[in-house]
């Protein structure tokens, strides 16, 4: 007979709520034999089944059945329980031992697990077993401030009686193996929180989830064989620096509303692929409820969200792009994070994942709280996020949003609505300390990968090593660039010489950071306009207005990103509603713009000349900075190997008639591209060559005489 219990004890097991169940339940070893207690509420009967045989269990205490096995020492066994409706056999999952090792609680309570998606969140495991193998998911939850923590999902029509987690000691983790849950599964987490009141919860490390309404996250187990192993090994030797990087920048439910990722796979890698962008960056693709977010509002870190189809559907998609030689760099949310309350929000109660300080917990700008990064947990869980993109799904890089809101304490706050940090200033040290960790660590672990910062203030040193006090990221986003540039496009071309400067000042500081150029969704939206609606004029000088930019974006010092519809001009602003306007590509000014686009991506690809020297004062060089007069910008842009190319931008609306330009060397120059070309829907005026003289123009001893046609922009290169 089974030793007796004390039965507050077993009413609190029986409930669910007592933090180690295993204690309880599963099989003990007593008395040279093995006492087995299982929960089964509402069972008539309960039989243990064993190698040896049948055993019948007495119900000890309401659901709770007990047998004891004199001369068995138990490693395996089955439940076979009787009910009104039939009968049920079943694995226990009380006789299971933890899926978490002590290297695995050591790291995360150091905050330093690198793979911590292995162990937390529902991960399958098989075993082999005697009485058949078994199938199982291994749960496991950070929930520190808990007092019982539950399972429950459609394997248990949602009541988490008889799956209660236990407790890993000091850990703050929750854990429990459910034999006979497998890929598929869906889930949530019941949680009971110090003041009584349970708390139904998203996994927050879930690898996939369902959509809205329910959010319920499931169990995933990937199964895709990729096929990108050229491209993975290729980019370990990858110097981003140094090397062309022309992105095209998408939310995946608006380029054409409806596909899914395979379906994305097969039209959006060919359409990238023709237009010859090297990269693509996604709108985020992580979990998230609401629509009109973008992304940006994340709710499940570790999941590709399920509206356009399944993890692995979305690792097909990656794994295409790759075969078509074009990286992906998807969009990271570390930042900030919303109020659902399934979701992250106060997780076991407290704040857990936000600051517990109310001066520093939320985000007054978008209505979200913000992670506290200077808890070891929580900063293990973004650092890990970002390397799990990185290696699960072979992204190539992360570009990070918000930045500034990170590293600033006083960010979109008044004075009484923050608090300095330990040395009275307004620097985030935490958030420092967090993106110096994973900018030093994914080049290591992930080599050939890229972080990006959309860093909007000046911060000193974004893109300096994290080992010398710098940030660490690989590119910053120019944002003064964007700002200055397209403020000055903004003015009617007879009032741009009063603006010049705007154009010119870029390259004070070009060279201070790495730079990428950004002419991104943010500057299409909330009432901003167009890129098109941004252009003063009509019809025509809207398309001139638009090619001029996208040739002085893709010549100028530093990567380039562009956002959809931008590379045909589209008219009106983007909403993540409906499509971009394709028909738009029936308009010949519209598909001049769109061939543009496509002819700037292969002179870029072609041309050393525009990207091996970006961030290296001798790749550029100004012909003449100050024709405010004319509003003309010409400028050279070398390599160190010969390769030289002049620009010559001309944002007058009118034509510059024998316009003398100085060159570095004398012979005939080429033009190579020029916007005002009939076949982008200019009028042709520009010259297809230029023969350059030994006559001097400024500080130039070549140079040479042509028209220079409005709202345009040549590019001319020697001729060999």
């Amino acid at each position: 007979m089974a030793d007796r219990l004390n039965p507050a004890l077993l009413a609190e097991v029986a409930a669910g709520l007592h933090s180690d169940p295993h204690d309880i339940l599963g099989p003990h070893r007593r008395d040279g034999g093995t006492t087995v207690r299982v929960l089964k509420p509402s069972a008539i009967s309960v039989s243990i089944e064993t190698v040896e045989g049948m055993h019948t269990a007495e119900q000890e205490h309401e659901g709770i059945w007990a047998v004891h096995l004199p001369d068995e020492d138990l490693s395996d066994y089955r439940i076979h329980a009787a009910y009104a409706s039939g009968s049920v056999v079943t694995d226990d999952p009380y006789r299971f031992l933890p899926s978490l090792g002590d290297l695995d609680l050591h790291l995360i309570r150091q905050g330093r697990h690198q793979r911590l998606w292995q162990v937390l969140g529902a991960n399958v495991h098989r075993h082999e077993s005697a009485l058949g193998d078994i199938v199982g998911t291994a749960f496991a939850v950070w929930a520190p401030s808990a007092r019982a923590v539950r399972v429950v999902g459609d394997f248990n029509e949602w009541a988490g009686v008889e799956h209660a987690m236990r407790s890993i000691g000091a850990s703050g983790l929750w854990e429990l193996y459910i034999p006979g849950v497998g890929p598929g599964a869906h889930y949530k987490y019941e949680i009971l929180s110090r003041d009584g009141h349970w708390l139904l919860k998203a996994d927050p490390m879930a690898k996939a989830t369902e959509g809205s309404p329910g959010m319920a996250s499931i169990v995933e187990e990937s199964a895709y064989d990729w096929g990108d192993g050229e491209w993975m090994e290729a980019r370990a030797d990858r110097k981003n620096a140094d090397e062309p990087m022309s992105i095209y920048e998408v939310h995946l439910g608006s380029w054409k509303h409806g596909l899914d990722y395979r379906e994305l796979a097969d039209e959006l890698v060919a359409y990238v692929a023709e237009m010859g962008f090297t990269h693509i960056e996604m709108l985020p693709v992580s979990e998230y409820p609401f629509d009109p977010s973008w992304g940006y509002q994340v709710t499940g870190y570790y999941a590709p969200t399920s509206r356009y189809g399944s993890p692995d559907d979305f690792k097909y998609l990656v794994d295409r792009f790759h075969q078509a030689g074009i990286g992906v760099l998807l969009d990271w949310v570390p930042g900030h994070f919303p109020k659902d309350e399934w979701a992250l929000a106060r997780f076991d109660g407290t704040p857990l994942y936000e600051h517990p300080d109310p001066l520093r917990a939320e985000q007054p700008d978008w209505g979200t709280l913000i992670f506290h990064f200077g808890r070891p947990e929580v900063r293990n869980f973004l650092v890990a996020n970002a390397l799990y993109w990185l290696q699960e799904f072979h992204a190539d890089g992360l570009r990070v949003d918000a930045v500034a809101a990170m590293l600033y304490l006083d960010y979109s706050r008044k004075p009484g609505q923050w608090r300095p940090n330990i040395h009275g200033g307004r620097e985030n040290l935490d958030a420092i300390e967090f993106l110096q960790e994973i900018n030093s660590l994914a080049p290591k672990l992930c080599p050939g990968t890229v972080l990006i910062a959309e860093e909007s203030t000046a911060w000193p040193g974004v893109t300096a090593e994290s080992s010398t006090g710098g940030l660490g990221f690989g590119f910053k986003w120019n944002m003064g660039w964007m700002n200055d540039t397209l403020k000055y496009l903004r003015e009617e071309p007879i009032h741009r010489t009063h603006h010049h400067g705007l154009v010119t000042f870029s390259m004070m500081y070009a060279f201070s950071e790495r730079f990428l150029l950004p002419l991104s969704h943010d500057e299409v939206v909330h009432e901003k306009g167009s890129l098109w609606g941004k252009m003063p004029g009509e019809h025509a000088e809207k398309a001139a207005g638009v090619r001029s930019l996208l040739a002085y974006q893709w010549t100028h010092p530093g990567k380039q990103l562009l956002f959809m519809g931008g590379e045909f001009a589209q008219v009106r602003e983007w909403s993540e509603a409906r499509s971009i306007d394709w028909d738009l590509l029936e308009d010949p000014l519209h598909a001049g713009v769109h061939r543009l686009v496509r002819d700037l991506n292969a002179l870029y690809a072609s041309s050393p000349a525009l990207w091996a020297l970006d961030y290296d004062p001798y790749g550029f060089e100004w012909i003449d900075p100050e024709d405010a007069t004319n509003s003309v910008l010409p400028y050279v842009r070398r390599d160190r190997k010969g390769n030289v190319l002049v620009v010559a931008c001309n944002f007058a609306d009118v034509a510059h008639e024998d316009y003398r330009l100085g060159f570095p060397s004398g012979g005939t120059w080429e033009a190579v591209l020029d916007t005002d070309s009939a076949e982008y829907g200019g009028a042709g005026l520009g010259p297809s060559r230029a023969a350059v003289e030994e006559e001097a123009s400024g500080r130039w001893e070549h140079s040479a005489s042509f028209t220079l046609p409005p709202l345009s922009v040549v590019v001319f290169r020697p001729v060999r």
